[in-house]
């Protein structure tokens, strides 16, 4: 921006399509060259020409606009001070509630240390700059998140550290020496997810290595050979290879037990045949390795299948951007077209017509038996492994997104002019405002509770003691964002159904919300774990 100065009579004179000026917040904007540019069109220019436009410009915009087109700020008005406060990377949000209480300088709390706030500030740096303008395009092309900035997570750490605290993250230096690997601890992991999500991108989000953080770490427990298991480990980690969990099927939702892809052992014993399909995997379409539940002879396993002929990928449409990557997979000893079984590499003609012939080779899957991961037979352990961390990263992901929703309507409800005052003049608006509040500080505060418990307790007691209350948090967070959603449409009004402008944050939200509701276990069905848990501990004196 120029340090120029000008006096509200000079701008005053600028007011014609050859010089057309106008005054924001105390600063002076030479709009001449923008008029036929302006996406709005040159009436609403022309309307403000040589005035004062910030009353009208704050009814429309956010600030975020201004600093998008700051080269046409000419200078200031002599004697003036802006009033705005722009954001620059990093910057914590001065809107009340805006933020968590840990990261508010009024309030304090006990689970964060040094390092805890050392990383949020890094994380927060790195999704401003580098994720958030790739989040955005991806979301509105629908592109798969692109190497390079896959690339960059691996370098900082970010990549280990989606996976949670663990042996993994020993002698990883995080965020360019933020703090070292042996430091993780899952408040550190639930900096990561919060601050990811800021991303503002529902379908990137998913897109951004999700099916990583949900599947690599049934490699790293349940590989039966070390070397096999570092080498996946490294692959990944680099983010040379992707990987994806892939149980969903379209008859085996949140009944894992009822999935019908099988895995047969050759003659020889040393491979299996993987047949059947997969489907609603996120990140499938551009994954190198799949974490695969599949029905042996005696019941449930899980193997790794690495990409190959006979595995097909196909994007499924869904509501959110295809930068999810949500895929159908199919695993066909057979080939395409479900023909006849002809053996590994023979050839069939297939009549299309007179004037076509495909010619189809056909490729069983043929997985090692060492890519087994767990015992045969006994997959279920392997599959439910990870289904606390994968439910609370959910959490941590929705509510921080929920909050973020209720900033936008807090900024909003206080600059929007109707009937000549703000919507926060109206007690209607105010309680939805309460209510939307209240969502986001009950469930952090459920949420840092539970994850302080997650602190203190091995693996196997968290499984024990915090599947009931994860799963019951996971359902109320949901439901809280079925409730956040549909208060900040109607705070909205019609920008909640645009998917740019003011409301495209709401509009995003609403549209997508439903997805955390069933992705890693339906609301009901979590719930119903959690009372069943529950139930299970009642003392016997109380029958």
């Amino acid at each position: 921006m120029s340090h120029q100065t000008f006096t509200r009579e000079e701008v005053a004179k600028n007011n014609t399509e050859d010089s057309l000026w106008f005054i924001i917040d105390s600063k002076v904007y030479d709009v001449t060259d923008f008029i036929d540019a302006h996406p709005g069109g040159e009436f609403v220019l022309k309307q403000v020409a040589g005035a004062d436009a910030t009353e009208a410009f704050y009814n429309l915009h956010r600030q975020e606009i201004l600093q998008k087109y700051s080269s046409l700020c000419i200078g200031t008005i002599s004697g003036e001070t802006p009033k705005v406060i722009e954001h620059n990377p990093g910057d914590l949000s001065v809107v009340p509630y805006g933020e968590p209480t840990w990261l508010t300088p009024q309030f304090k709390s006990p689970y964060y240390k040094e390092s805890h706030r050392k990383l949020q500030r890094a994380m927060r740096i790195f999704v401003d700059e580098e994720v958030y303008p790739v989040a955005q395009e991806c979301e509105k092309d629908g592109k798969l998140i692109p190497q390079d900035l896959i690339d960059k997570m691996s370098k900082k750490g970010i990549l280990h550290m989606r996976i949670g605290p663990g042996k993994h993250m020993h002698g990883v230096s995080l965020m360019d020496g933020v703090m070292k690997g042996e430091e993780f601890d899952y408040f550190h992991d639930l900096i990561v997810a919060q601050e990811l999500v800021r991303a503002n991108a529902r379908g990137f989000q998913d897109g951004n290595m999700a099916g990583m953080t949900i599947s690599l770490t049934a490699v790293l427990q349940f590989a039966n050979n070390e070397e096999w298991k570092n080498k996946i480990a490294q692959e990944v980690f680099s983010g040379k290879k992707k990987i994806c969990l892939a149980i969903t099927e379209a008859f085996a939702g949140s009944d894992v037990a009822g999935i019908r892809t099988t895995a047969e052992k050759t003659p020889d014993g040393k491979h299996y045949i993987v047949n059947g399909t997969k489907k609603w995997i996120t990140n499938g379409v551009f994954c190198d390795y799949f974490v695969t539940a599949v029905k042996t002879d005696k019941g449930l396993s899980v193997v790794l299948i690495e990409r190959q002929e006979g595995v097909e990928t196909e994007a499924i449409k869904t509501a959110y951007s295809p930068a999810a990557g949500t895929t159908f997979i199919t695993f066909d000893k057979y080939g395409l077209l479900g023909l006849n079984p002809l053996s590994s590499g023979q050839t069939n003609e297939v009549d299309k017509g007179p004037s076509r012939i495909k010619m189809l080779t056909l490729h069983s899957v043929k997985v090692p038996v060492e890519n087994l991961l767990g015992q045969e037979n006994k997959g279920m352990h392997v599959i439910l492994s990870n289904f606390n961390h994968e439910r609370w990263m959910m959490v941590c992901s929705v509510n921080r997104m929920s909050r973020l929703v209720t900033e936008e309507c807090l900024k909003w409800s206080n600059q929007r002019l109707v009937f000549g005052k703000k919507l926060t003049d109206q007690p209607t608006i105010r309680q939805k405002l309460a209510k939307m509040i209240s969502h986001c500080e009950a469930n952090q505060a459920w949420l840092e509770n539970i994850t302080y418990q997650m602190t203190l307790m091995p693996y196997s007691q968290q499984a024990t003691h915090l599947a009931g209350p994860i799963g019951l948090l996971k359902m109320f967070a949901t439901r809280s964002a079925h409730e956040i959603a549909d208060e900040a449409v109607q705070i909205f009004g019609g920008r909640a159904l645009t998917r740019t402008g003011m409301g495209a944050t709401i509009e995003m939200f609403h549209r997508t919300y439903k997805f955390d509701a069933i992705l890693g276990g339906a609301e009901e069905i979590l719930g119903d774990l959690g009372v069943r848990q529950a139930l299970k501990n009642m003392p016997k004196s109380m029958l």
